[in-house]
């Protein structure tokens, strides 16, 4: 899991990063990003329920984003940004792990482009 200093506490910062950052779609997720002024990165993962009604698949696709973070941390500090990843797809809970962490990694070396 994640660790809690790269986790959003409250609303506000993820409100704000929705409405100044910049989006990058693909048809599975999409990922907003926005640079911030702390100094470390902060991520959050947010999966509605149109995906899937149950909280606990909900919960196992966050946790598995989280953990596919996790082991990709290194790469996604060079930048101090805050990074929000929406799931859109169902598919993202049985997609095998190496896929989606090729997925994740799409989205964010696109956004180090930008």
């Amino acid at each position: 899991m994640l660790n809690s200093k790269y986790r959003f506490h409250s609303r506000g910062g993820v409100k704000h990063t929705y409405l100044s950052g910049k989006t990058i779609r693909r048809p599975e997720a999409s990922l907003i990003f926005a640079p911030n002024s702390r100094g470390c990165n902060r991520f959050a993962v947010v999966v509605s329920k149109k995906v899937y009604k149950s909280a606990v698949a909900r919960n196992r696709i966050r946790r598995r984003v989280y953990e596919a973070l996790r082991l990709d941390l290194n790469r996604l500090l060079q930048f101090p940004r805050d990074y929000i990843f929406v799931i859109y797809d169902r598919k993202v809970k049985d997609l095998p792990f190496a896929d989606l962490q090729k997925l994740l990694r799409s989205l964010y070396e696109e956004s180090m482009l930008q």
